[in-house]
């Protein structure tokens, strides 16, 4: 374990156990965080094939949130490391690649034999090369700051999100269960989108700094948000996963004009390939 934390000075020159190192506290809160989302994920997995849809629809829906909580707290505690990226990448394959396409699976996918096991194989490994150039791109110089509002394809706790809607309609009373191709066409949609360079919104920089009058108006926003999530789960979810279909080509639009006012910087590469790149330059904690 010594060389998964980078080494850190005595506290007030204080003995140390001989071949033992010290880990401050605010490095591993965020890896406890990812790894409670990982049991989420794990567990979802559990859910969906004892048929419990709704209780497996909501672990995935908080594995999210604690996704979008981690890396901010990982920042915030200034405990980033090497060792919480990797591990944050490899509990995101698992909560939004391996848990959703065996949700699915066992969900309708398994009614068209082969071909929905080929799909549900598909959506997981376009998770797992989104991720992988995710942890690629994060220190490529060449971005400019705005392009931080921005994914390169649909991140991949949206593509979760997103391929469960047949899962939601079907909890609203809906027959979605009987249109098994029509959802695997989708599965592999959303699997396009997250591997393409389809510029999706990211909202990173939003909220940095929020005007005095909007403060109020924005708890009571927070607060109706969370209260219609709590009492009409997955009519909301619902809404909010057709919305953000919808608005994928505004942001492509908005993506293109941005990039007509400050194109990126040309910056000689330092290695033959982005891997090489990669290899030479260990990607930052920088969750998504």
């Amino acid at each position: 374990m010594a060389d998964l934390f980078p080494p850190f000075p005595p506290d007030n020159g204080e003995p140390r156990r001989r071949g033992l190192k010290s880990v401050p506290l605010r490095v591993l809160v965020p890896n406890v965080i990812t790894l409670v989302a990982l049991c989420l994920g794990l567990s979802a997995i559990r859910l969906g094939i004892e048929g419990k849809l709704e209780l497996a629809v909501v672990a995935i829906l908080a594995a999210a949130i604690l996704d979008g909580v981690d890396g901010r707290v990982a920042r915030l505690l200034k405990g980033t490391s090497r060792f919480g990226a990797e591990l944050d990448s490899l509990a995101d394959f698992v909560n939004f690649g391996v848990a959703p396409a065996l949700l699915m699976y066992t969900f309708t996918l398994d009614g068209l034999r082969s071909v929905g096991w080929i799909v549900a194989l598909v959506y997981a490994v376009a998770a797992a090369l989104r991720l992988a150039r995710f942890n690629v791109m994060l220190d490529d110089p060449s971005r400019p700051e705005w392009m931080k509002n921005y994914f390169v394809g649909m991140p991949a706790p949206a593509g979760a999100l997103c391929a469960l809607l047949p899962v939601y309609f079907h909890l609203l009373g809906l027959p979605t269960r009987n249109f098994a191709g029509l959802i695997a066409v989708f599965m592999l949609v959303i699997a396009f989108l997250m591997v393409s360079k389809t510029p999706t919104w990211s909202g990173k920089t939003l909220g940095q700094r929020i005007p005095r009058e909007w403060v109020l108006p924005l708890f009571v926003a927070c607060v109706l948000v969370v209260g219609l999530l709590a009492s009409y789960t997955f009519e909301v979810l619902s809404v909010i996963t057709i919305a953000y279909l919808a608005l994928i080509p505004v942001g492509v639009l908005s993506y293109r004009r941005n990039l007509q006012r400050q194109p990126p910087v040309t910056v000689a590469a330092s290695a033959s390939t982005p891997v090489e790149a990669a290899a030479a330059s260990p990607p930052a904690d920088d969750r998504a």
